[in-house]
């Protein structure tokens, strides 16, 4: 190859680096963690979560409560959750009778939901002279281990809700199914650490709507 075969590719490559040079600012990597308002750089999250709330001001009926539900926002990335996460009311902050619910986009929070109809909910009371201190950092914990698909078997989670009552403060996680079997068993036991649950509280498994039987023989603790 000549030495006029090769001269254009050497001075493109001395262009870009010019232009590297002239512009170091605009090439800088800034992540939520370096820079939280002016950020360049998102982190895409594996499925789509949508943030709800409700506030009924007394015991609901079906219709009531499905219109009371509020969807908020949806966010995909883990800059976008941040972003929501770190402007909205805490929950030990939020009134009584009050829920928050974040589900995989296209679940909504309702027995109904094609994705829950067949499905379950773990369910674990905090006593809220207790734990006022602790709720949000549980919650959190929850959520992230959700978002990040932490679950061993992420695809049975459907969501999770967090309700403020006025003696405990109540999380549940909402999965796919309700058969006792290992999976529900290891998410269970998983979730039972996530929330760094301690005795004497216990977590409880309930089917949803027409899944439970009155019995209560589909029930069980973990």
């Amino acid at each position: 190859m000549t030495e006029q075969e090769t001269r254009p590719v050497v001075q493109e490559q001395n262009s870009h680096a010019i232009s590297q040079e002239s512009s170091p600012i605009d090439s800088e990597v800034k992540t939520v963690f370096h820079d939280p308002k002016n950020y360049n750089v998102k982190h895409p999250l594996q499925n789509t979560w949508t943030l709800w709330f409700d506030n009924p001001s007394k015991k609901p009926n079906a219709a009531s409560w499905s219109e009371n539900l509020k969807q908020i926002v949806s966010v995909n990335t883990v800059e976008d959750f941040w972003g929501v996460y770190n402007n909205i009311v805490k929950v030990n902050h939020l009134e009584v009778t009050t829920n928050y619910h974040i589900f995989k986009k296209g679940i909504r929070p309702e027995w109904e939901d094609p994705a829950n109809a067949k499905g379950g909910k773990f369910s674990i009371q905090f006593p809220r002279n207790r734990t006022s201190e602790t709720i949000n950092e549980r919650w959190l914990n929850l959520i992230l281990h959700m978002l990040g698909e932490q679950f061993k078997y992420e695809d049975e989670i459907c969501g999770a809700v967090v309700s403020v009552r006025k003696v405990f403060y109540r999380i549940a996680l909402w999965i796919k199914s309700s058969e006792k079997n290992e999976r529900i068993e290891t998410i269970g036991r998983q979730l039972k650490g996530v929330l760094s649950v301690e005795k004497p509280v216990v977590v409880e498994f309930i089917p949803h709507g027409d899944s439970a039987s009155k019995s209560g023989e589909k029930r069980f603790t973990i």
